[in-house]
Parts: C-alpha cells; structure tokens; sequence
C-alpha cells in the first residue's frame, strides 16, 4: 500500500512540473489593442440639399417657398481645422403675388395682378470650420445668384420678363458623418441679391432671403482611418 500512494505521488509531482516547466517556455502575448475611427474631412464630395426661402422684407407681401438641388465640393483638413469650396444650384418655387383692380372708364373695374417668382437660385462658397472627429462646425459665405420672373396680369392680358440677379451670402452650420462615407448636414444662408430693371423700365430693389437647408452628401474619398 506504501508503494503505490508513494508511486502515486511521484506521478502527482512530475506532472505538476512538467505542467510548470509548459508554462514558462510559452511566449508572453499582448492583448490586441481595439481600434478607434478617426475622420478625415479631406476629399471630394456631391451631395443632395434642399430647405425653405423666405424674404427678409419689412412689408407684405413676402416671397417665400422651398427650393431642391445638388451640391458639389472639396475640403482641405489640416489638423483639426478644415478648408473647402462649394457650389450647389436648386430648382425654387420662392413666390410672391398682389392683386386688386383697375377702374378703367368705360369698361369698369378689371382684375390686375402681379406676382414675383424666384425658380432657380444657387450659390459657390468658401467655407472653414473646426472638425471634432466626425462632427464638423463651419462658417460659410460667398456668391449667391437667382433668376427671378415677374408677371403682371390686366384682366385677359398678361406679360413677364425675368431677371438673372447676382449677390453674396453669408452663413453656418454643422455636418457630420452618419456612415463612412456619408455625411448629413444643416446650415443656414442670409442671401443678398441686387436690383434689376424689368421691363425695360420698372426697376426692383435688392431682394434678401434667409434660407435654411439640409443635405446628404457623399465623400469619395472615405474619410473613415483605422487608428491603433
């Protein structure tokens, strides 16, 4: 009986070293770090925007609608602050009518109207913003155009000319990125667009809008960098 708890522990002890003697000669192997995602705004990008017009006039009425367009650019980042140029243009439905009657003698009171339709605007601006990561707060501004339409209607008779006007704008807004490679932005535009003459006659003031418009855009470039 003494043989074998003694043939037992030898056992117990060559394998308990052997298991030791395993351990130490394995290599020590470092736990993967886990990845993070920094954004890099750098690249070329087209995109989707569209919002609401309204005109910044004291008196009614008020030019006002909603316009829908695209958009095209190219962002420089360097450290956290970022550089870029952009250009959209939208098909609008920014309009504005009067109406009333003219005693004309003999014939009485006719039906008159009048009515400004802004159908097409557009912008190329500068922009520079400061980017956390994926989020981008920026300030904008540069030349802004429209092409306006006015009508005028005596009774049956009607006539219209339109006007290409150009102008500047100001804004801001913030963009960030949802996916990859897209991103959604939010930004807000004063526009200020000089007079015309119509009609060879009748001159307009400066015609101001605030608009304020979202957009998806697409980044070519995949902005998305693993970083250990």
């Amino acid at each position: 009986m003494k043989k074998i708890l003694l043939a037992s522990a030898a056992l117990i002890v060559l394998t308990g070293a052997a298991s030791a003697a395993d351990l130490a000669a394995r290599p020590y192997t470092k736990a993967p770090v886990a990845m993070a995602s920094v954004y890099n705004w750098t690249g070329f990008y087209l995109g989707i925007v569209g919002g609401g017009a309204w005109e910044a006039a004291s008196g009614d009425p008020k030019m006002k609608g909603g316009f829908v367009g695209g958009t095209a650019g190219y962002n420089w980042q360097t450290g956290n602050v970022v550089f870029g140029i952009e250009a959209d243009g939208a098909w609008a439905d920014v309009n504005a009518s009067a109406a009333g009657v003219v005693i004309v003698p003999g014939l009485g009171a006719i039906p008159t109207s009048v009515s400004s339709k802004t159908d097409a605007m557009g912008t190329v601006r500068g922009r520079i913003g400061y980017a956390v990561n994926n989020v981008l707060f920026y300030g904008t501004g540069g030349y802004a155009w429209i092409d306006n339409k006015i009508t005028a209607t005596l009774g049956a008779a009607s006539i219209s000319d339109s006007k290409f006007h150009s102008g500047w704008t100001v804004g801001a807004g913030i963009e960030a990125f949802f996916a990859p490679q897209w991103s959604v932005k939010g930004e807000y535009l004063y526009r200020s667009l000089a007079g015309e003459t119509y009609f060879g006659a009748i001159p307009t003031g400066t015609i101001n809008f605030h608009t304020v418009q979202v957009g998806v855009n697409y980044h070519f470039n995949g902005p998305v960098v693993a970083k250990y």
